[in-house]
């Protein structure tokens, strides 16, 4: 038998490598930054097209690279970051495998621009699909342009299962606000399409924040602080109640690298137990100080999943940490049982002294007495006392009881279907009453037995077919508020809700300004109550940066399954005989009687002979 096995050639074993390496245009975002940091720059620049697939550029100030060494860094693992095996235990760089530029240099085309301080000229580079195009000596500024095009013009089954160009957009933001909020001693441009997005000068930690999320954010921050042998803690933590239904605003960073770690996530949720509402998520922005020799961060190739040694201590110290930080500031709600608060003497008023209120008192007025008015003065203290005869008048003709009940209420009557079931050609018996169970189970009779239908997820089916349709023949009912409510949101979440606006919009909410600092909502579709609308919003949020739908449908689809999920009937709500009715029939009017937007059972059928056979 012939031998088989041999060495792949360069350019495939790249673009294998790149497989695991650049995913996406986000991840080509975060090595050529994490490049640029490691390179000592104060200063980037990120430019990009087409949600990263048509160009992408980092522009830094760094150290730059000699005309060697720019050659040298497009071959596999080669690096500068470590020498032998035993500085993977000691790393204190973003980048330290060599992969990322040989991997992306050979699924795009790349343009390297750079020059060292010391070097009078610089080098340009042109690589396209691992071949150097062309390499030569131009004049250039300090530091490093990386612009990358065409992202996997040679994988084709690559790019076609990237994403629209909105939804790799929130990717690379995702990853710009990570790495910028991990340096915010480094200032920070981002363009997208032309448009100046972001602009970051050289800040403190909570003033980087700030200017990501917005202004509203600063007063939603506690800071937190804590320094033991095993870890140094500090950043930030929102107030209780601030928690959204989202998850987006929540970063750890260790070492200055953001991480994602499950485990230590379980402790802020512990710290926050019974503070916020159930469903919601606090946000926090923490940096994890730890000697570089007790974490691993090569475990995965993105290095966002790294391995503490002593995961449960720094578990404890964490929990306790936050905990410490929400009642330090009075955060927590607490009792003192020995001091009154209605005693308590404000700042401001404590040296002051007090003024005794002047009280005077006209010893000789008589209420009993009418007096003239005299002519030269028509104010003052004289006065004409109105003549009250006949005042029993006034209460002629007026029942000595009031009746507040509505002795008889009728509804206006309605065409109702008699065949619930197309196929089985069952009847309800509309003389019987539904009655609810355990306030979940509607149950009705038909013909063969019974029906107990799940009144959440049947609700749910109702909503989601009625805001199907009306955002398909866009004519959906809205209902105007008197004042207009202003939500405050980030600026990721005010890009999400820009995608959506259309689609929001028939449904039946009408917008006013969208600002980088908050929406103006002045209507809202006729289901929806004015207190719910904040929820309503967040769980969209939640919703799409969860699922990041790409097309026009899914988007849809998506935006019906959350308003149905969110507006309909609850567990453990009571619903009178005349709204079970309502829902049975309007659940057996829908095109899907069978199964929830979700694909769960919205009912079951109980037949006769199922029950007879109960007693045998």
């Amino acid at each position: 038998m012939a031998d088989i096995i041999r060495l792949l050639p360069d350019h495939v074993a790249n673009q294998i490598a790149a497989g695991e390496v650049v995913q996406r245009p986000s991840s080509v975002v975060k090595e050529l930054m994490e490049n640029a940091i490691d390179a000592g720059a104060t200063d980037i620049q990120l430019i990009i097209k087409d949600g990263g697939k048509t160009l992408i550029q980092v522009v830094d100030n760094g150290k730059g690279m000699s005309g060697t060494d720019a050659r040298l860094s497009f071959e596999r693992h080669a690096t500068s970051k470590i020498q032998k095996a035993e500085d993977l235990f000691n790393l204190n760089t973003k980048g330290f495998r060599g992969e990322a530029l040989a991997s992306i240099a050979a699924i795009a085309h790349v343009e390297m621009l750079t020059r060292t301080e010391d070097d009078e000229i610089g080098t340009k580079i042109k690589i396209e699909g691992s071949k150097i195009v062309t390499q030569e000596v131009v004049v250039a500024p300090k530091g490093t342009s990386m612009l990358v095009k065409n992202l996997f013009f040679n994988i084709p089954a690559r790019r076609n299962f990237l994403k629209s160009d909105q939804v790799e957009y929130r990717h690379i933001a995702d990853e710009f606000h990570r790495i910028s909020l991990a340096h915010p001693q480094v200032a920070f441009n981002f363009y997208n399409n032309g448009s100046d997005v972001f602009q970051l000068p050289v800040n403190d930690f909570r003033k980087r924040i700030v200017h990501i999320f917005g202004r509203k954010t600063d007063e939603k921050l506690v800071p937190v602080e804590e320094e033991t042998q095993v870890v140094k803690i500090s950043g930030y933590i929102q107030k209780p109640e601030f928690a959204k239904k989202s998850r987006g605003e929540q970063f750890f960073f260790a070492n200055n690298r953001f991480i994602k770690s499950p485990y230590l996530h379980h402790a802020i949720l512990g710290a926050f137990e019974g503070l916020i509402r159930p469903g919601t998520h606090p946000g926090y922005f923490l940096n994890l100080e730890v000697d570089p020799g007790t974490i691993d961060i090569n475990i995965h190739p993105t290095k966002t999943e790294v391995k503490f040694d002593d995961e449960h201590t720094l578990y404890a110290m964490l929990k306790s940490t936050v905990k410490h930080s929400l009642g330090q500031f009075n955060v927590v709600p607490a009792l003192d049982f020995e001091q009154d608060q209605n005693l308590d003497t404000p700042y401001s008023y404590k040296n002051k002294q007090v003024d005794v209120p002047q009280v005077v008192v006209d010893s000789s007025f008589n209420p009993f007495e009418t007096v003239k008015p005299s002519k030269g003065n028509s104010g003052g203290g004289s006065y004409s006392k109105p003549k009250v005869d006949g005042w029993e008048n006034l209460y002629e003709g007026l029942e000595t009881t009031v009746d507040n009940g509505v002795s008889h209420l009728e509804f206006e009557s309605e065409v109702v279907n008699s065949s619930i079931f197309d196929d089985e050609k069952e009847v309800v018996e509309h003389s019987t009453t539904t009655f609810q169970m355990r306030k979940k189970y509607i149950i009705t009779t038909i013909k063969s037995g019974m029906v107990v239908i799940n009144q959440s997820r049947a609700h749910q089916r109702v909503l989601y077919e009625n805001f199907l349709k009306n955002i398909t023949i866009k004519e959906a009912i809205s209902q105007q508020l008197l004042f207009p409510l202003t939500l405050a949101f980030s600026s990721s979440e005010i890009h999400i809700l820009k995608e959506i606006k259309e689609n929001l919009c028939t449904v039946g909410f009408v917008f006013g300004d969208i600002t980088e600092e908050g929406v103006e909502i002045s209507g809202v579709p006729v289901l929806v109550v004015e207190s719910e609308v904040q929820m309503i919003m967040e769980q969209l949020i939640s919703d799409f940066q969860q699922e990041v739908p790409g097309d026009s449908f899914s988007q849809s689809d998506m935006l019906a399954k959350t308003l149905a999920k969110t507006l309909s009937v609850k567990t453990g709500e009571t619903l009178d005989e005349f709204s079970q009715v309502k829902l049975v029939n309007d659940l057996f009017a829908c095109k899907e009687t069978t199964l929830s937007p979700f694909n769960k059972k919205v009912y079951i059928t109980v037949t006769e002979n199922d029950i007879e056979r109960k007693f045998i």
